[in-house]
Formats: structure tokens, C-alpha cells, sequence
């Protein structure tokens, strides 16, 4: 039952031996043509208002005397991260956020950047990091571990963050859903509406946790500086 019941986010999709299922990563991009920007509505003007809320709220957790071009990362690390966790609730759409090798090779990278940057331009910084103000000297080596530990799973707590999240709703709207056929007809209404909600939960835990992958890189890129 477990295989059965986590086989929904094994790839499948296969051509000449070559799995598709990783390209429905790049898939938000079909959706959104140049073209398309072009062309006033009231999507454009709803994204647009979106982007610049955001912009503003990571220029002030970076610093405003940092350029624009920082913050335009972590828009784009938001953007491509919402559309794959909203691309994934609809059917027959391989959902590549629920999987740690795609998460990881997001927070990795950005983990190893703020410290690679921290520790060679701004390592003083970084050293009184470790030890919290008004730490007692007693406990200070002791401190410098927990940091120095909490700073290396970072990057693993972002990925499985996302991961457990995104497969947690798809699990759950898959057992509801294999349970429709023993039932009657009266709670399949039921069960189709216990659906509705949980997928529109769903869609909303695929804009939080876009949304708080981003807030914390952020914040982590905040403490470099």
C-alpha cells in the first residue's frame, strides 16, 4: 500500500529510454510568453502589484543601500518555486518541488553563496555570529557549536520544508481519492467537497511556502552583510 500510495511522484513519462518529468520544471515558462506581458489586464496589474510588494519587502530585510538586482533573485527564486508548487496540484503534471534532489539544488547553492561571501569579505561578522551578545563565557563554546551546527542544516531544513509540505497534500488528496469507489453515493458528495477544500488548501500551502522559502534565503542573505 506505502509503494502503491508514494508512487504518484516516481517519474513515468519516458521517451526513448529519456524521463520528460523534469521538464514540467521549465513548464511556467509556456504560460508565459512575451507576448502575453504586453497585453494589459488584470492578471498583469495583480503579478505586477505582487512583485513590487515584494520588492520592497526584500529590499528592506537586505538593506536599501543594496542594489535592485539582489532582490530581483529572490523574486525569481518566488516565482519559479510558486509556479512549480501550482503546476503540480493539477493532474497528470509530474510535481518536481516534492522531491529533495530539486529542493536541494535550490537551497545549496543559495546556502553556499551567503557563506562563501560572508566568510571571505565579512568574516568578522560572520565570527560574532556565533556567539550571541551577553552569552556567559562558560557557555560560549558550547554556543559556537549550536551555531555552527544550525548553520550547516539550513539548506536541509529549507528543502525538506518545501518537500514535506508539498507531499503531505498530495498524499493526503490521493488517500481521499482512493476511497471514493467503496463508497456510496451520498459521501462521494461529501468526499468530492472535502476535496474542493483540501485542494484549495493545497494551492494556498503552494503560495505560503513559495512565499517562506523565499523570506528565509532573505534572511539569511541579511546576516551576511
Amino acid at each position: 500500500m506505502m509503494t502503491n500510495l508514494f508512487s504518484i511522484f516516481d517519474p513515468s513519462t519516458n521517451i526513448f529510454n529519456i524521463s520528460l518529468n523534469w521538464l514540467s520544471t521549465m513548464l511556467g515558462l509556456m504560460f508565459l510568453p512575451t507576448y502575453y506581458w504586453l497585453i494589459p489586464n488584470r492578471f498583469l496589474l495583480l503579478w505586477n502589484n505582487i512583485l513590487n510588494k515584494l520588492h520592497f519587502e526584500f529590499k528592506t530585510l537586505i538593506g536599501k543601500n543594496k542594489t535592485n538586482g539582489s532582490t530581483f533573485i529572490f523574486i525569481s527564486i518566488f516565482t519559479f518555486i510558486l509556479f512549480n508548487n501550482l503546476l503540480g496540484i493539477f493532474p497528470y503534471i509530474f510535481t518536481s518541488s516534492s522531491h529533495l534532489c530539486m529542493s536541494l539544488s535550490i537551497s545549496i547553492p543559495i546556502w553556499l553563496s551567503f557563506m562563501i561571501y560572508g566568510w571571505l569579505f565579512n568574516n568578522e561578522h560572520m565570527f560574532s555570529h556565533l556567539i550571541p551578545q551577553g552569552t556567559p563565557k562558560i557557555l560560549m563554546p558550547f554556543m559556537v557549536m549550536i551555531e555552527t551546527i544550525s548553520n550547516i542544516i539550513r539548506p536541509g531544513t529549507l528543502a525538506v520544508r518545501l518537500t514535506a509540505n508539498m507531499i503531505a497534500g498530495h498524499l493526503l488528496l490521493t488517500l481521499l481519492s482512493g476511497t471514493g469507489t467503496s463508497m456510496s453515493s451520498k459521501f462521494v458528495i461529501i468526499l468530492i467537497m472535502i476535496q474542493f477544500l483540501l485542494l484549495t488548501l493545497e494551492s494556498a500551502v503552494a503560495i505560503i511556502q513559495s512565499y517562506v522559502i523565499t523570506i528565509l534565503s532573505t534572511l539569511y542573505s541579511s546576516e551576511v552583510n
